[in-house]
């Protein structure tokens, strides 16, 4: 059975269309109207090795607020959906990437719980992106992870400076998400039966 979905999200804010293939790395360039948060998606992609399609637009005459947190909710529809009923997924996923002075860690589970722990959020970090800051990755993890049903810690080791803060935890979550999915048996990852 193929894992792969495809899901819209309308809102009077944002227009978000996300296409995903858990088993074929070919994806399309991110087209939001965000350069840097496009930046980051294309990370996301090339790093977790998934076939991952995000075009849509947003209230960007606004703040990219909207836009970045319907894109985490829309992307977490997609993998619960792709993912099914999880049977044989790794479920777990973790990674350490360096950015020059920064250093992110980020540990996954596909547990169907959703839980977001970021601690960038009380560190001391500076600045942003082309308006992106540690404060809207959040809200892209916090959206995610309430669709997709996952737990996901993100702490920062090292660093605070926002676009190596941002493109450090991106490239981590990318790299575990690929582990998380990986089909590693035919079993369902769980003690209880279901997850």
């Amino acid at each position: 059975m193929p894992r792969t979905a495809a899901v819209t999200r309308t809102t009077k804010e944002t227009d978000i269309t996300v296409r995903l293939d858990l088993d074929a790395a070919p994806y399309e360039q991110p087209a939001t109207g965000h350069g840097f948060f496009d930046h980051m998606l294309d990370a996301l992609a090339r790093h977790s090795r998934l076939g991952i399609s995000i075009s849509g637009t947003g209230d960007l005459h606004i703040e990219p607020h909207h836009l970045i947190e319907d894109t985490g909710i829309t992307l977490g529809q997609a993998l619960s959906q792709a993912l099914g009923d999880r049977k044989g997924i790794e479920r777990y996923g973790s990674a350490f990437v360096p950015m020059d002075e920064t250093l992110a860690h980020v540990v996954l589970d596909l547990s169907g719980r959703a839980h977001l722990a970021f601690e960038p959020e009380t560190l001391d970090v500076y600045g942003d992106a082309g308006g992106m800051t540690h404060y809207h990755l959040r809200e892209f993890l916090r959206g995610f992870c309430n669709h997709a049903g996952a737990t996901l810690h993100v702490r920062l080791l090292a660093g605070r400076e926002a676009h190596h803060v941002i493109e450090a935890v991106m490239k981590a979550f990318a790299r575990a998400l690929r582990d998380a999915v990986a089909v590693t048996s035919d079993a369902l990852p769980s003690t209880k039966g279901s997850l």
